[in-house]
């Protein structure tokens, strides 16, 4: 019998939250004793190395520190500790990771014309959109870009068109193949609208200079635009077998580049992610951080500071985690990799028999399962120990004091569950230095955030929201119950990622964050089930930020877009159907929904892929696809005004030039006058 087993053979009919302890993650509780969401690691220059293989001290400070294997061997013996913890990783709901920026924008900045060999002539249009990103001046990786002039639209995808009669006889001809392909457009000026070019690789895309780089399954591949109709490659990484993308930015010229890898616990060192331009890439043991908290490792994030030009490493740092849910944020000075795990929930339960079942069970028995964590062997020995303690103590009992020990039992473990589950699940956060590539802090909080929104750094503070709970389901009996316990908090850490103020337990119980924003000293919370608070966060201090107003309204926002500091935009559903709204938030203490419009579109990317919403400040409107076409909207004198609907075609991305918005699906392009919202001009492509 295992330990979930062994739970609900000795809490008949505890609340499902407990039903599902196993599969929880580990955080901070506000009730613990220490009153911090978890430890905080400043190290700007790491220690010298222990002892080969032993465990890591926390300096007289009480910190944490980062240190390097120097042997494989050194790494084994990390793995074996974390084992020994009981601490689980692995992506618990399946969430996409992303790579996240710093400060929020309001709208699009005109891209900067191209450097390097590519004219810019008098002609260059004078207004370009770029890709909706989360700050300013960090791009992020997407399937459209443009350089002003040409349109670069990439499909990762294979495709198969349907089958189509053949001529004169009772036959099909065989349905055509199109791999992964990034198609090279020629845009502006209008009149020139065509394909010019394609390159057979598909991915999301990055614009450098002269420089198309494309993030491809297998790997990432550069090609020179001088001459845009006839593109070559320059350099490539290719990923191994082990290794995949974490997440890119580009910034100041440079790229970042983050890779995770599966360990191999038998051999986990040296790591070898990729090969650049054939030649093997590797990471010696020696060059790979580990924190001295262990935690259950099965991951290493390594990540790189490349010329985007010549595909030259510049910088690289490597540490271990886990492959639970992972956010990769970047500042302008600093490089944030989270990691959501579970603690050792071993150590919860034994809690519950120290603190909570003092009455029920006598104290020798509370003695002996108190001594199985101090035993030098694995975690599912310790759970044998366990097992065996408790069958032999309830075995003991009449059927009469068996059945009075359960449910005292199942009612104290819901009393206690309520007090204690956000010990059950944390997310690190590794903080990296941008130049000089060395770790700078590592921190902890309850839960797990939800997108790349959910970080940000405001004057070398960060701030993290997250959910605790709600994602795993528990059986009892082979019944299948929900967990419905939830909360949501935000949090703010310094430059050393220590704890200095959080708001705690938003919205209902069951319910989770759906979107989040922050923009500047204030925050922006949606937590949904039912119906969907709307929350303003003052964070202004620091040390005491506080929920300044709150509004409830049907459906949800699952993303947020500035307008500016005043007004902003949700996009997400009311009813199954897409719903989006206008919010003024002018007065913190009472935001107010003042307009919004309902879609009879069931669906649209723009709810949870900033990349499908674009806003054109100088004309005040907004592209968004729906599941049924594409929509343009107006937001002027702040009412939502449909302005145009483009319907037969599935849109994905919207860029302006000039005064032109081209609505770009996987096998079409429509391009819509911004000064009448006429359908100008039309390209098919493949």
């Amino acid at each position: 019998m295992n330990i979930k087993a062994f739970l609900v053979f000795i809490i008949l009919g505890i609340v499902a939250a407990f039903a599902a302890l196993n599969y929880f993650d580990i955080p901070f509780s506000k009730d613990s004793a220490s009153n911090k969401p978890g430890i905080n690691i400043p190290t700007e220059t790491p220690p010298a190395q222990t002892e080969p293989g032993a465990q890591p001290k926390v300096d007289s400070k009480g910190k944490l520190t980062f240190y390097k294997f120097k042997t494989a061997q050194d790494f084994k013996d990390y793995l074996l500790r974390a084992e020994a913890t009981g601490s689980k990783g692995g992506a618990m709901n399946g969430r996409m990771m992303t790579f996240d920026s710093a400060m929020p924008t309001a709208a699009p900045m005109p891209a900067p014309m191209p450097a390097g060999n590519i004219a810019v002539k008098e002609s260059a249009p004078s207004r370009v959109s770029e890709t909706n990103v989360q700050v300013a001046g960090i791009d992020e990786p997407d399937m459209v870009k443009t350089d002003g002039k040409n349109l670069f639209v990439s499909a990762e995808i294979f495709r198969y068109y349907t089958p189509r009669p053949m001529p004169a006889m009772d036959k099909m001809i065989a349905p055509e193949y199109y791999g992964p392909s990034t198609n090279i457009i020629k845009a502006f000026p209008l009149a020139d609208l065509s394909k010019i070019g394609e390159i057979k690789e598909g991915g999301n895309l990055l614009i450098s200079g002269n420089n198309l780089v494309i993030f491809a399954s297998q790997g990432i591949y550069t090609y020179d635009l001088s001459d845009p109709k006839n593109p070559k490659k320059t350099w490539d990484f290719k990923y191994e077998s082990n290794s995949y993308l974490a997440g890119a930015r580009l910034y100041g010229g440079k790229m970042y580049i983050v890779l995770k890898n599966n360990i191999n616990s038998y051999a986990p060192c040296p790591i070898k992610p990729l090969t650049v331009n054939g030649a093997e890439f590797s990471i010696r043991c020696d060059e790979i951080y580990y924190p001295n908290r262990v935690i259950n490792t099965d991951t290493t994030f390594t990540s790189l500071k490349v010329d985007p030009g010549t595909g030259k490493i510049e910088n690289k740092i490597t540490f271990v985690g886990n492959s639970g849910d992972s956010v990769i944020y970047m500042s302008p000075t600093s490089l944030y990799i989270t990691y959501t795990y579970q603690q050792n929930y071993l150590k919860f339960i034994l809690g519950f028999f120290k603190t909570s079942a003092g009455n029920v069970v006598p104290q020798n028995v509370i003695s002996r399962l108190e001594k199985i964590d101090t035993y030098d062997i694995s975690q599912s020995a310790k759970e044998v120990e366990l097992q065996n303690i408790w069958s032999n103590f309830m075995n003991s009992l009449s059927d009469d004091d068996r059945m009075k020990v359960q449910n005292d039992l199942t009612n104290k473990m819901a009393d206690y569950y309520k007090v204690h589950f956000k010990e059950l699940e944390s997310t690190g956060i590794a903080k990296i230095d941008v130049d000089s590539f060395v770790v700078k802090a590592q921190g902890e909080v309850a839960g797990h955030p939800l997108n790349q929104f959910s970080l940000d750094e405001y004057n070398d503070y960060l701030r993290i929201a997250t959910t605790i709970g709600g994602r795993w389901y528990g059986y009892l009996w082979g019944v299948e119950i929900p967990t419905q316990k939830t909360a949501n908090d935000v949090y703010i850490l310094d430059k050393s990622l220590v704890l200095k103020g959080a708001v705690t337990d938003l919205g209902q119980e069951g319910e989770s964050i759906f979107g989040v924003r922050f923009i500047q000293d204030k925050g922006y919370v949606v937590t949904f089930r039912q119906t969907d608070p709307f929350y303003v966060l003052d964070l202004s201090n620091p040390n005491k930020p506080s929920k300044a107003g709150e509004l409830k309204i049907p459906g949800y926002s699952g993303y947020l877009h500035p307008i500016n500091k005043d007004k902003i935009i949700g996009v997400g559903q009311e009813e199954r159907k897409v719903k989006i709204s206008l919010f003024d938030v002018s007065n913190p203490s009472d935001p107010k929904e003042i307009s919004k419009y309902n879609l009879s579109d069931w669906y649209s990317e723009a709810t949870n892929n900033h990349h499908a919403f674009l806003m054109d400040e100088k004309h005040k409107v907004f592209f968004m696809p729906g599941s049924n076409g594409g929509y343009i909207f107006s937001y002027d004198n702040d009412k939502f005004e449909l302005k145009k609907a483009v319907s037969k075609i599935y849109p994905k991305r919207a860029v302006y030039i000039e005064d032109f918005m081209y609505i770009i699906a996987d096998q079409q392009i429509v391009v819509i006058n911004e000064t009448n919202w006429q359908k100008e001009k039309e390209l098919e492509i493949k």
